[in-house]
């Protein structure tokens, strides 16, 4: 421990830091002009503005002070980049567990924007680029940049956990609010008319399934992608809701023959494709969450009309509850929800 000037450091477990620092910015004292550091092999030090009173720590620690690197035009202006050079550099990433995620674009050198990139989140020990997705089975295609290349790791959302291999399955940063939102909405047993069933027709490695059975809800998840499947299974356990979930890799139309649902999640680009079987499985009154990769020029015609047709097929009549952009898909494209109640 040095001087009593020298500012505070809360220290956690490395596989913590994401977590902790949510919690520190509650209690209000995280210290966002100040970088995390590495303390030790498997920790980080957690700059704070004073002890925290609610978040557990190993301890407190003091720290000599030092001007803090920002961003990663800092970091790569201190590597000798030029400002045409910076210009070039990646304008966003998301920190995936321990693992940065980032598209790399036309950077040059990117190997020196992995490396930054680790200075700037100490937290982290693997850099990838992203390079797209691939298939219907959501495959992503990544490549190591820099650091240890583990790209195995356990990422924390508002309570819940998600282990996942970012090199075999899709995780999308953009869409955390959403994952949020269905925890929220779904209705447990509080009302002692039993637990919401809910159909998760594109489950992954549990992005929506988790947070709603961790709300109370009974899930039925489909997913087809067999390591995405192995995830989905793990994680059920690490969140402790296996009681509450039945988990199928097979094609969720398949699934959906067996299925009396109040509630159907369709988080898929193109899950109108799917809204027959979505539409069988939903009980009268039930609702629906399509997601859909729309143009800007039919937000959001396009989903509406697919939605309201696929029933009325089925002479059935369709409320909408909601429309919202979850995130931009591509240049003119973006990614919306349609909530919808189906009579």
């Amino acid at each position: 421990m040095t001087g009593d000037a020298d500012p505070l450091a809360a220290v956690v477990a490395r596989g913590r830091a994401e977590t902790a620092a949510d919690a520190l910015r509650e209690e209000g004292i995280y210290d966002d002009d100040r970088s995390i550091r590495p303390f030790g092999e498997d920790a980080v030090a957690l700059p704070v503005t004073a002890p925290p009173e609610q978040t557990a720590v190993r301890e407190i620690v003091r720290q000599e002070a030092e001007p803090r690197l920002r961003n990663l035009d800092d970091h790569l202006r201190e590597r000798g980049w030029t400002e045409a050079e910076r210009e070039r550099a990646p304008g966003s990433w998301a920190v995936i567990g321990t693992v940065v995620l980032v598209d790399v674009g036309d950077a040059p050198r990117t190997g020196e924007v992995g490396e930054a990139l680790l200075d700037l989140h100490a937290n982290a020990d693997t850099v990838l680029a992203r390079h797209g997705i691939d298939g219907t089975q959501r495959e992503p295609d990544v490549e190591v940049i820099a650091g240890a290349g583990d790209t195995e790791t356990i990422h924390t959302e508002h309570g819940t956990k998600y282990a996942l291999d970012l090199a075999e399955v899709m995780f999308s940063p953009g869409n955390k609010a959403e994952r949020k939102r269905m925890g929220d909405v779904v209705r447990g047993d509080e009302r002692n008319e039993g637990p919401e069933r809910v159909f998760d027709m594109f489950a992954g490695v549990g992005y929506f399934t988790l947070p709603m059975a961790r709300a109370g809800a009974r899930v039925t998840a489909a997913e087809i992608n067999p390591a995405s499947f192995r995830y989905l299974l793990e994680n059920a356990k690490l969140n402790e809701v296996h009681e509450r979930v039945d988990l199928y890799r097979a094609d969720c139309r398949d699934v959906a023959e067996g299925v009396e649902a109040d509630r159907v999640v369709m988080g898929y680009y193109e899950a109108h494709e799917y809204l027959d079987a979505a539409l069988d499985a939903l009980e009268p009154g039930g609702v629906v969450h399509m997601h859909e990769a729309t143009p800007e020029s039919l937000v959001y015609d396009r989903p509406v009309e697919r939605l309201t047709e696929a029933a009325a097929e089925r002479g059935r009549a369709v409320e909408i509850l909601d429309r919202r952009k979850v995130k931009g898909y591509s240049e003119g494209v973006a990614h919306v929800v349609v909530d919808a109640r189906v009579e």
